[in-house]
């Protein structure tokens, strides 16, 4: 049987071609992508599209366009043997890591892919990141897929989705994965990195579907001299539930008497504080440190090595799925889909 690719066109820069006559960058019909990129004739594969009307705009992404998304997965799942995804770059570590939350027993690949210059320029790199997607989400070793996972493809590297971070806005490789190796590296052949590689638990599991995000978090980033009453002000927002508090270093913050009693008081009112670093690389360590250690004891939920990016769209889904701040804690204290390194047991 010839495998199947569904390419979900959300918008972005790789969706649009230049206008001949008159000298305008319009959206690509996806429909006709065959004709518009006859190279993909080459692949023994059957390649449907299906094209979000309006495209999104990748700084306009809300919650409900990740609901959209995964819905459409989801319902197309038993028809295609990988998906690809195409999205604007500077939400789609969002999106990607949302979605490999949201898609629960997933065993084949769906893999994000963009570019920096639009498809129909000239020296565009989204024709050599679209090929190399959907070769790698139409891979199969011993009659399975190699990556049954969401990854992100850019620049000749494939990532796990939820360990990327937007990295640079004007260079072609636009995607990091600092606390992750690479599940694939394209050269003259793709070489995948089958140990890093996340396999499912149960491959004849059904697909499940959490689709109910709940956005009342907050991202609280410390800096020098950062005021009480922004502290305390974001804290009694209205109907939040948790904070991504993002740290120095290895999880540190002042120990200063307010800051301290603010965070404390929030906990007892039952907000979830998930403790990030700003670095790019790097784990958060708790017991190292006396300012780790006395966030711990107050109760702030450590996020080991998580993005930012991971930590909103898994406090999201979680929050969407429990009221029951213990359970929650404890999923966010585990690895559900490769997010984290460090589990507790």
């Amino acid at each position: 049987m010839t495998p199947s690719i569904l390419i979900i066109y959300t918008g972005g820069t790789i969706g649009m071609q230049l206008h001949h006559a008159t000298g305008a960058l319009a959206p690509l019909n996806f429909d006709q992508i065959e004709t518009e990129m006859p190279e993909l004739r080459k692949f023994n594969l059957r390649i449907d599209t299906h094209s979000f009307n309006p495209p999104i705009d990748s700084s306009e992404v809300q919650p409900s366009f990740w609901v959209r998304l995964a819905r459409l997965i989801y319902t197309r799942y038993d028809r295609y043997d990988g998906f690809v995804v195409l999205h604007g770059t500077d939400t789609m570590s969002y999106t990607a890591s949302a979605i490999s939350f949201m898609l629960g027993n997933l065993a084949k690949p769906v893999v994000f892919t963009g570019s920096q210059l639009p498809v129909g320029l000239l020296r565009t790199d989204g024709k050599e990141n679209l090929i190399s997607a959907i070769e790698i989400a139409a891979a199969t070793t011993n009659g399975r897929p190699c990556v049954p996972e969401v990854a992100i493809l850019f620049n000749n590297q494939l990532y796990r989705a939820n360990r990327t971070t937007k990295y640079n806005a004007e260079h072609f490789r636009a995607f990091r994965s600092a606390n992750y190796p690479p599940l694939a590296e394209i050269g003259v052949h793709i070489k995948y990195n089958t140990p890093f590689i996340r396999q499912p638990d149960n491959r004849n599991a059904p697909l499940r579907l959490y689709d109910t995000p709940d956005t009342n978090t907050a991202i609280l980033k410390l800096f020098p001299g950062v005021g009480r009453r922004v502290v305390e002000g974001l804290l009694h927002v209205e109907g939040l539930r948790a904070v991504v508090l993002e740290t120095y270093g290895s999880g540190n913050a002042p120990t200063i008497g307010w800051f301290i009693d603010a965070l404390r008081e929030a906990i007892g009112r039952g907000l979830i504080i998930l403790n990030v670093s700003q670095c790019h690389a790097g784990t958060v360590e708790m017991e190292h440190y006396e300012t780790g250690v006395l966030l711990k004891k107050i109760g702030v939920v450590s996020g080991y090595d998580s993005t930012t990016e991971a930590a909103v769209a898994k406090l999201s889904v979680l929050l969407g799925q429990s009221t029951d701040n213990a359970t929650i804690v404890a999923a966010l204290n585990t690895s559900l889909c490769g997010e984290i390194s460090t589990e507790t047991g």
